[in-house]
């Protein structure tokens, strides 16, 4: 079963010492319940390899952002553990064609599954650990999770995090409609989506914003909406009050 070792040791840039355990984190249960001679299925070392990528993410940007309160920290760590980008980084690796799968998993397209991507990814990342130890496993995970680009987008996204709440507050505040999304349409390959969302407030607004997810499609459709929301309307003198 080391056929597939070579190329993904290359595109994940470590060599194993005991290549048994790169065998058990390629290996999805559905491939052991066939050759159950072979290698353990991946789901202890799915395990482990949650808890040494959130570890390492924590302490990354623990580190790296710290004027960053405790909340701000973890939604940056949320995005960075979750599995709408993770299986981004395993597809980015071609994890998928690497993968050991039983024949139904085959045939039901359980190469390019989220979950299964996803549990791969993480018990790889257990895999280096428990070869090479935590230095190995780090620079794995800085290298392709800890990217400039991901680090970006998921500030980004915390910056916008409060443009729909400031958006709903703003129009429960004057007694209006509160807003709805609707997904208009989506674009790009499975690692590369991109989503078209339309913000419909009543007949106050209407915005349309694109992202790379739907909460980032959102939440800019949320923040065009605001800009261009018109000022409250000042009430009119109640009858008797005086004028200055």
């Amino acid at each position: 079963m080391k056929k597939h070792a070579r190329p993904i040791e290359d595109r994940i840039g470590y060599r194993f010492r005991d290549p048994a355990r790169l065998d058990e984190a390629l290996t999805h249960r559905s491939r052991v319940q066939e050759t159950p001679e072979g290698p353990a299925c991946n789901e202890r070392y799915e395990f482990l390899g949650d808890s040494v990528l959130g570890f390492v993410v924590s302490e990354h940007l623990t580190l790296g952002y710290p004027s960053y309160s405790e909340g701000q920290l973890s939604k940056l760590r949320a995005y960075l553990v979750s599995a709408a980008y993770l299986v981004k980084v395993a597809r980015r690796l071609g994890l998928g064609e690497a993968l050991y799968l039983g024949r139904g998993e085959e045939r039901t397209g359980g190469r390019d599954k989220k979950t299964l991507l996803v549990d791969g990814l993480e018990a790889l990342i257990a895999a280096i650990y428990l070869d090479g130890g935590l230095e190995p496993a780090k620079e794995f995970i800085r290298s392709l999770v800890l990217t400039p680009e991901a680090l970006g987008e998921a500030v980004g996204n915390l910056s916008l995090d409060n443009f729909k709440s400031a958006l709903q507050e703003q129009l429960q505040g004057r007694q209006l409609p509160v807003p709805e999304y609707t997904v208009v349409s989506e674009s790009g390959p499975p690692h590369n989506r991109r989503f078209l969302v339309q913000l419909r407030a009543g007949d106050l607004c209407t915005t349309r914003a694109e992202g790379s997810t739907k909460k980032a499609a959102e939440q800019e459709a949320a923040r065009l909406a605001l800009a261009g929301l018109p000022a409250p309307k000042s009430k009119p003198p109640s009858a008797g009050s005086e004028t200055p």
